[in-house]
């Protein structure tokens, strides 16, 4: 239980906070303060052995307009600080990770009266790394880097590449810049900025000479001294993979809050997905093998690397072989069937590929054994400890290595993830194939991604956190919070809070169903109907929003639409989402009216305020692709347990994807608008009553 003194400091931030803002406490707010603070305390009574599951997590669902993050911010700040742990804030997008640092946090500090430092997490592939601009200037076009696909052979670099890499030295050695990709003036390719980051299989660490100048570990060392560290949800699942502290803080010292906690489960099942092309894979095998006889040339030949690059030949001509023989048994496969996918029905792999995966998956990690030896080797002579091998060239080679390591290692987890039969009972791994166009013709990718994130975060996260909160605005589907339990892997004993909105959703807001002919089952006649009425809308729209569930009807609708509505029109892929953002507000303030086309990416993280948006149009309810592999091998689990997938599955999931972009419209109680839902479904099917009741209570004008 909270002490008195803890209970007293949390209400005395608060009342602070209020007062110093002008604003009045919220019922709904001052709930959720106690639910996180409660759940938190709890933790810390758990003796050496820790708190159960059920009472060291919090789920909150709050809806807009309460003001969710300065709660659990007035509740966490204080007992983290009081016991001595970290917090760790963590977020699914970069617009929210920019709220906290650069108002939420200095809200509660400077209103609250909650001293504390804080800082933005960023993984390694956000900050450059010296060792490789020095590399690319000095040795350019001399000593090529391995590469798993034939296209990422890199020619020699452009004059103007060069120069650019040169001005970023120049700036980072002048203090001008910190390393950090997002502090750049302008924008950089991905392809001119890849080359020059580094990973933890290529970094030689304490052992680099630029390692006291490291851009990345001073961030890393920062963050050591912070209270509070902003991350995002793929460095959190990175560092908790690499076993926890590898980044960010200690998991067992560390209170996690998942803000946007309703993309966790899929970002935790794709963080946990392989993947392997087999024809790129034996080049890269190749390729490797004439570069280690290079590195052995480059280095001096010495006996501690020329006995373990000998020794990779076995592994590497045992895992050839296996790549031949699957490319082998899945091209008739692959031929046999229309389209560029084949999808393993229920995730189970054919009995004939279970041997040569079993044998790439050996011979990857017997190569990996033997890479690390020479890995070692290198460092030693990082170290100075070993005289014959030049610094110079271990210094080269030591990231290359690390590439070729980490290629294995992918190649190898892809093999281990077919090599045998998904356990009884556990939910099922999707695998399947992809075809890939490639210069030279076309190449198989092997895939293989789990349906449920649950087993993964039980043994990752929640058995080791000190303490974790999950909120949203969207964390219920059909108004109940089984389905994210079920995905996150989280008991049903959970704490779980639903918070409702503040807002009066009936007086400021109309959800209206229009008359329509068409049913979304037939595309043709669907798309040709909504364009019809968009052409109508849109002609007297001052601020809309039109969201689409595929790139097919968006750009037919696009293709048809009257010219005075194109010429307010921002879409999707014409700009980035951000610049379509901006360039909507100033012609909005310009006085000017404006529309928005977007697809699932805009249906949530848009904040649009008062005049910025006033009318939301959903062309169709958000149901997943039917031929998603992950959401099909899903189907078929649920099915052979006797369930029904779509009422199980599909409806839920649409149910919180419509709720997160009904929610689009309203974002401070001041703001008035419309959604127009352009699918019948919701009159016409059984489910479309559960999911109108689960929206927002908006004034509803059906038309029947």
């Amino acid at each position: 239980m909270l002490s008195e003194a803890q209970k007293k400091e949390i209400q005395s931030a608060y009342s602070r906070f209020l007062k110093s803002r002008g604003l009045r406490a919220r019922p709904a707010q001052k709930q959720m303060i106690a639910t996180v603070a409660k759940v938190l305390a709890q933790a810390d009574q758990g003796g050496e052995q820790g708190a159960a599951w059920k009472d060291k997590i919090a789920v909150v669902e709050a809806g807009t307009g309460t003001g969710k993050t300065i709660s659990y911010l007035l509740a966490a700040v204080p007992l983290a600080r009081a016991t001595g742990r970290k917090l760790v804030l963590s977020t699914a997008t970069v617009a929210l990770q920019e709220q906290l640092i650069n108002k939420d946090l200095p809200e509660v500090e400077a209103h609250a009266g909650l001293a504390m430092n804080y800082q933005l997490a960023k993984g390694r592939g956000r900050y450059l790394c010296l060792n490789k601009v020095e590399q690319h200037l000095e040795q350019q076009g001399v000593l090529g880097q391995i590469a798993l696909y034939e296209d990422e052979q890199a020619d020699k670099l452009p004059d103007e590449v060069v120069q650019q890499y040169q001005a970023m030295m120049d700036a980072y050695a002048a203090g001008n810049w910190d390393g950090d990709r997002d502090a750049l003036e302008s924008e950089m390719d991905d392809q001119i900025w890849q080359p020059l980051t580094s990973d933890h299989l290529q970094c030689s660490n304490r052992r680099c000479l630029n390692f006291s100048a490291c851009p990345f570990y001073r961030a890393r060392d920062r963050l050591e001294e912070v209270d509070v560290v902003v991350a995002n949800h793929d460095l959190v699942l990175a560092d908790l993979a690499l076993g926890g502290g590898a980044i960010l803080p200690e998991p067992d010292n560390t209170i996690y809050i998942f803000d946007e906690g309703h993309h966790l489960a899929d970002k935790a099942s794709s963080h946990f997905a392989f993947s392997a092309r087999l024809g790129s894979s034996q080049k890269m095998i190749a390729s490797a093998e004439k570069q280690l006889a290079q590195m052995l040339l480059d280095t001096g030949s010495a006996i501690q690397l020329a006995d373990p690059a000998e020794r990779l030949h076995r592994p590497f001509q045992n895992m050839d072989m296996a790549l031949e023989q699957l490319d082998l048994l899945l091209r008739p496969m692959m031929e046999s069937h229309d389209g560029d996918r084949y999808r393993f029905p229920e995730g189970k792999q054919p009995e004939p590929l279970l041997e040569p995966c079993v044998l790439l998956s050996s011979a990857a990690e017997q190569a990996q054994q033997h890479i690390e030896r020479i890995v070692d080797v290198l460092k030693e002579a990082l170290e100075g400890g070993i005289g014959e091998i030049p610094r110079a060239a271990a210094e080269r080679w030591f990231p290359q290595l690390g590439v070729l390591w980490g290629r294995v290692q992918q190649v190898g987890w892809l093999a281990q993830s077919y090599s045998r039969p998904d356990p009884e009972g556990k939910s099922p791994t999707a695998r399947w194939i992809n075809r890939v166009e490639t210069p030279t013709g076309h190449d198989l990718e092997m895939r293989s991604a789990p349906v449920s994130a649950a087993d993964t975060l039980q043994e990752h996260l929640w058995r080791h956190c000190h303490a974790a909160v999950l909120t949203s605005a969207t964390l219920t589907a059909l108004g109940r919070f089984d389905a994210m339990f079920a995905s996150l892997g989280i008991p049903r004993e959970t704490t779980a809070v639903r918070l409702e909105s503040p807002f009066d959703y009936a007086a400021n807001g109309v959800l209206e169903v229009p008359q329509m002919t068409a049913d979304p089952g037939d595309p043709e006649a669907h798309t040709e109907e909504v364009l019809r009425l968009l052409n109508a809308e849109l002609e007297k729209a001052k601020a809309a929003l039109v969201l689409f569930s595929s790139w097919r009807q968006m750009r037919a609708v696009l293709d048809g639409l009257n010219h005075s509505v194109k010429d307010r029109l921002l879409a999707q892929g014409d700009y980035s989402k951000q610049e379509i953002l901006r360039r909507h507000r100033a012609s909005i303030d310009a006085g000017n009216a404006s529309v928005i086309f977007g697809l699932a990416s805009f249906a949530e993280g848009v904040d649009l305020p008062g005049d910025y948006l006033t009318e939301v149009f959903i062309t169709k309810l958000p149901f997943s692709v039917p031929d998603d592999p992950v959401d099909a091998t899903m189907a078929e689990w649920i099915e052979q347990r006797g369930g029904n997938p779509f009422i199980e599955w599909t409806v839920p999931a649409a149910s919180m994807r419509l709720t997160q972009a009904v929610g689009r419209l309203l974002r401070t109680e001041q703001d008035r608008g419309r959604v127009v839902l352009m699918d019948r479904r919701v009159v016409t099917r059984r489910y479309g009553q559960q999911l109108l009741n689960s929206l927002p209570p908006f004034r509803r004008e059906i038309k029947r």
